[in-house]
């Protein structure tokens, strides 16, 4: 039996169910929003967690969906094998019901703040169009025609945009007799774009009067879904709008309808037939608590299956950081003093932080302090709760790393860093240690820069062979060769001239628990060299001078000897 095949990229609700993709039911969600009456309810998830596919959801069924004829379309069928389906008496009532106006924000990563509102007026302009039927009524008076067309073809000044949504909303309401129901995707995609570009206030002040105009006092509105990766009430965007209702990862209801469950992940382990690869899954993509619900990254879970249908052999990749701005992780990174340094250091090698808590803190909060920066990887995802308390009036929280994929961004991330740092040093200094044979200097300058680094010891080796070949990596005149890259039986580094007059150079590098091990493992490190003949070649090809080094790495210390 053919199976249903995958959607990935796919987050158009209809399309999914009317190709027969694959598609987990998150249908009872539109129950829980009905029975619930939230009037503007504010879901905060990370990026990639299936917030656009819920809203096309919502639209789907509640919608008085018309073609461009102004056809009424039927999309009862959309939901017949659902859950919600099964609900006859609420379909009945509110399926195919009402008015919907949608609203994405995710274009809005421009430069400039000029460009970036473009984007949302372009988009609003397309709602328009979408509802270009109101048009061909008697409903609208002429001059309400005539602001319609303007806004339709984006003619309208700034001002009149920021109240389009309240317009669009008032003519349909008019149309059709019903109070609308307003969708925004991703609503602080613009605002952090904003931040992070340096037009922060002026898109700020625009969306927050969109939001106004459309949210707060609409007597056409009957109710709002609104989605992002944060809550952002002190940026005044909800400014007085005392009808909001905040869904954050914290909260308990609606927890299961953001990313897949246990349960979940392991029927469809089970329907492409690769049970087998539960535990490499969970390892990787697991880790996130909604409320009390654990849950999987749905767009990561969904790559790694159709990868593993057609390659069973192939390694889980980190998918989720090739979508997801990582700009936050590397703010903590390159802004980072020596304490937030260890503390990175702590959560990659799988332990946890207690910080406290702030929902409502904004992007523009984000250097006054570091606790501010440990909320932000929490909400959007590089973090998990692990366990809270209440210490006094303050909510403290106990964070970790939720999974291998993520653990990667932090530890690709640090060498970005790392590489960067190293090219903006004058290292000059170190190589003319290093090659004049001068042991002390050269150890103060290997120290130096540990002290300024973040390590991860999970992988002790590794890390420090890294770190050191970074450090090298500007070195003229010589070809660096890695053990690493080139198989067993080499030496870790060597450095060879391309002038055979310069000392050739031989680095063996090893790792202690203790300090008091390092200096014998540096010796260990100079036999190992001459017992393995690691100079043989060199002498060989006529190298006149060799420089054997022991290099031994403990924490933030290191020895050498020569």
């Amino acid at each position: 039996m053919k199976k249903q095949p995958l959607a990935i990229g796919i987050e158009n609700y209809k399309e999914i169910i009317e190709k027969n993709y694959y598609y987990i039911d998150k249908s009872c969600m539109i129950k829980d929003l009905i029975e619930e009456q939230g009037k503007v309810n504010l879901f905060t998830r990370p990026r990639r967690f299936g917030k656009t596919l819920a809203l096309s959801m919502i639209r789907t069924f509640f919608e008085k969906e018309y073609d461009i004829s102004g056809n009424l379309i039927d999309n009862t069928c959309c939901f017949a094998e659902m859950k919600i389906g099964q609900e006859k008496e609420l379909c009945e009532k509110y399926q195919g019901k009402y008015p919907v106006i949608t609203l994405s924000l995710k274009s809005t990563k421009q430069p400039t703040f000029e460009l970036a509102y473009q984007m949302i007026a372009e988009q609003i302009a397309s709602e328009f169009k979408r509802h270009r039927y109101l048009l061909n009524s008697d409903t609208l008076l002429e001059d309400e025609k005539e602001r319609y067309r303007a806004l339709m073809i984006q003619k309208g000044n700034q001002a009149e945009m920021t109240t389009a949504l309240k317009f669009l909303s008032d003519c349909l309401n008019l149309y059709h007799k019903q109070k609308v129901i307003v969708l925004i995707d991703e609503y602080d995609v613009p605002l952090e774009n904003a931040y992070f570009r340096d037009f922060y206030e002026d898109m700020t002040d625009f969306i927050r009067s969109l939001f106004e105009s459309v949210l707060k006092s609409n007597d056409s509105l009957e109710f709002a879904v609104i989605t992002g990766c944060l809550r952002v009430s002190k940026e005044s965007i909800f400014t007085g709008l005392n009808n909001l209702e905040i869904i954050s990862i914290l909260n308990e209801n609606y927890a299961k309808y953001f990313g897949f469950t246990q349960e979940e992940a392991e029927e469809m382990l089970s329907y492409y037939g690769i049970s087998e690869k539960k535990e490499e899954l969970k390892r990787w993509y697991d880790g996130y608590l909604f409320g009390n619900v654990e849950v999987y990254n749905p767009w990561s879970v969904v790559n790694y299956i159709k990868t593993a249908i057609t390659n069973q052999i192939a390694f889980p990749k980190p998918y989720w950081s090739n979508t997801s701005s990582n700009s936050i992780v590397k703010e903590l990174i390159e802004t980072a003093d020596s304490s937030v340094r260890k503390e990175i250091e702590e959560l990659i090698a799988g332990k946890e932080l207690k910080k406290p808590v702030h929902e409502d803190i904004t992007y523009a909060d984000i250097k006054e302090s570091q606790d501010n920066l440990w909320n932000f990887l929490f909400f959007t995802g590089y973090l998990k709760m692990t366990g809270q308390s209440l210490e006094g009036n303050t909510i403290y929280l106990k964070l970790a790393i939720p999974n291998e994929e993520v653990r990667y961004i932090y530890q690709n991330t640090i060498q970005e860093w790392f590489k960067k740092s190293i090219r903006s040093k004058d290292l000059s200094g170190m190589y003319e240690a290093l090659l004049d044979g001068n042991q002390e200097k050269f150890e103060e300058y290997i120290k130096r820069n540990l002290r300024e680094s973040i390590s991860y010891y999970d992988k002790k080796e590794d890390f420090y062979h890294g770190f050191l070949l970074g450090l090298l990596s500007s070195l003229e005149d010589y070809e660096i060769l890695s053990n690493r890259e080139s198989g067993n039986g080499r030496p870790d580094i060597l450095l060879k001239p391309y002038d055979e007059k310069m000392p050739a150079i031989i680095l063996e590098l090893k790792y202690a628990e203790r300090f008091t091990q390092m200096e014998e493992k540096c010796k260990e490190a100079l036999s190992q060299i001459d017992e393995k003949g690691y100079a043989d070649g060199l002498i060989n090809e006529g190298y006149e001078k060799i420089l054997k080094y022991g290099i031994c790495f403990c924490q933030k210390s290191c020895r050498v000897l020569i």
